[in-house]
């Protein structure tokens, strides 16, 4: 008999055919092959999805303390210029500036300001003012602050302290 081998397989030019008279396809992914790549993707997705929300909180961040720099910058231009702090970003055109959690700036102005007693004033853990001209700060992630850093709704507040020599995450204060 012409084309009977030992084996159960039989041959249909370059491609064997089993037992049951079916042709093996080469080019196809089994179910496990798929499976596999599904769970290897989803592995990857795992890790990858937490670090980019890391990285896009660190360039929120980021932004915003350039953006502290940049009211610092116009309010000593200002006071240079007029020999007295702003009362309000609003005297520097700032009003509407949003930081990118979609909250305003606060700015309380501490040398000129009409402060009644000091309760108004942001305080670092020993409970000292931390500026002695004004306050500048974002509220952060949940859009609230207390005068005090370690509150916990301060944690994720963007400050500027000791007159602008410090400008970060209250966290990192």
């Amino acid at each position: 008999m012409v084309g009977f081998m030992a084996t159960d397989n039989w041959f249909y030019g370059n491609k064997p055919i089993s037992a049951a008279g079916m042709q093996r396809e080469d080019g196809g992914f089994t179910l496990v092959e798929l499976i596999s790549v599904v769970a290897i993707i989803a592995i990857l997705a795992a890790i990858a999805i937490p670090a980019y929300g890391e990285y896009l909180t660190r360039a929120r961040i980021a932004r915003t303390i350039a953006e502290i720099r940049m009211l610092d910058r116009e309010i000593t231009g200002y006071k240079t210029e007029y020999g007295h702090l702003p009362s309000s970003l609003a005297e520097i055109g700032q009003s509407g500036l949003l930081d990118l959690w979609g909250h305003p700036y606060e700015y309380l102005n501490i040398e000129d300001g009409d402060i009644k007693g000091k309760g108004k004033l942001r305080r670092d853990r020993f409970l000292n003012p931390l500026n002695t001209d004004y306050d500048l700060y974002s509220t952060g992630a949940d859009g609230e602050s207390k005068t005090n850093l370690n509150a916990a709704q301060s944690r994720d507040d963007i400050v500027r302290v000791s007159n602008g020599g410090f400008i970060g995450l209250a966290s990192n204060f």
